[in-house]
C-alpha cells in the first residue's frame, strides 16, 4: 500500500526555521517506520538525515517523534501507525533538544546529565579474587532498570524537562536508581546528593509520560519513587 510520509526537516546551512516535506512511499504493513526513512534516504532524497545503528531496538539511536509520540523508528510497524491506504505518518526530532539537522538532535546535555549521576559501580572495599557476587534477589531490584538503552525517549517526553532544561530527567535518574540500589555499590553518599537536589528527583511529579514513552516498557516512575524514598531515608539517618 502507499502511505504519505511527512518529515519535519531543518538544515542549519540553508534554513532559517524547520519546515515539513512530504513523500509518497510504498509500504508493507509489517515494515518498520525506520524502513520508510531508509527508503526515502536511499531512493528519493539522499539529503535526509537521521540516526540509526542496530535497527533492532537495542542501541536506542533512532528515537524520534512519530505520529506525535516519542518512539524507536526500528521498533514500531507501519500497521500500528496507519489504518489504510494513503494515511499519513509524521516524523519529527525529539522535542526540547537543539536540532543539528532534520531528525538528528544534539544530545550533549542529555549525556552530561547522565554522567552527573555517576552511572557506574563505586566501590571502596578491596576487590575479591574473582568477582563481586550478587544474589538473584538483589539483582531483581535493579533488573528492569538495567534494560534502559539510553534512547532519550522518556526524558524528551517529560513535561519537567520541557519546562526546565536543567532538570536531570528520567533517563539519568533511572541510572542513578540502578546503581544506588545495586547491592555491590558503595557510592550512595556520592550519588544521592546529586539527585536529591533542586534539579533532581523533586522535579519529578509522577506524570507517567516517561513510562508511556519507554520502548522497553520500564516502569520508570516506580523506580524514581523508590529513589525518592531512599534519598529521604538517607537525610533522616544523618
Amino acid at each position: 500500500m502507499k502511505v504519505t510520509v511527512k518529515i519535519k526537516r531543518f538544515n542549519p546551512e540553508t534554513d532559517t526555521e524547520p519546515h515539513w516535506e512530504t513523500y509518497e512511499v510504498d509500504a508493507d504493513p509489517m515494515d518498520s517506520a525506520l524502513s520508510l526513512l531508509l527508503h526515502i534516504k536511499w531512493h528519493i532524497d539522499g539529503s535526509l538525515t537521521f540516526r540509526k545503528s542496530c535497527g533492532h531496538g537495542i542501541c536506542g539511536s533512532d528515537a524520534m517523534k512519530i505520529n506525535g509520540e516519542n518512539r524507536l523508528a526500528c521498533s514500531v510497524l507501519v500497521k500500528d501507525l496507519v489504518k489504510g491506504e494513503g494515511d499519513t505518518i509524521t516524523f519529527e526530532p525529539l522535542p526540547t533538544a537543539p536540532v543539528i539537522k532534520d531528525l538528528v538532535i544534539d544530545q550533549s546535555r542529555f549525556f552530561e546529565k547522565y554522567r552527573a549521576v555517576k552511572p557506574w559501580l563505586i566501590t571502596r572495599t578491596p576487590p575479591p579474587e574473582r568477582e563481586r557476587l550478587q544474589s538473584p534477589e538483589d539483582f531483581a531490584l535493579i533488573e528492569e532498570a538495567t534494560k534502559c538503552i539510553m534512547c532519550g525517549a522518556c526524558t524528551h517526553a517529560c513535561p519537567s524537562t520541557w519546562a526546565d532544561p536543567e532538570y536531570l530527567g528520567p533517563a539519568a535518574l533511572l541510572k542513578a536508581y540502578r546503581y544506588t540500589f545495586d547491592s555491590r555499590d558503595e557510592g550512595a553518599e556520592e550519588r544521592l546528593p546529586v539527585v536529591d537536589s533542586r534539579e533532581g528527583l523533586w522535579k519529578c511529579y509522577t506524570i507517567f509520560n516517561c513510562n508511556e514513552a519507554c520502548p522497553k516498557e520500564i516502569d520508570i516512575s516506580r523506580w524514581l519513587s523508590a529513589l525518592k524514598r531512599r534519598a529521604v531515608m538517607e537525610v533522616a539517618a544523618r
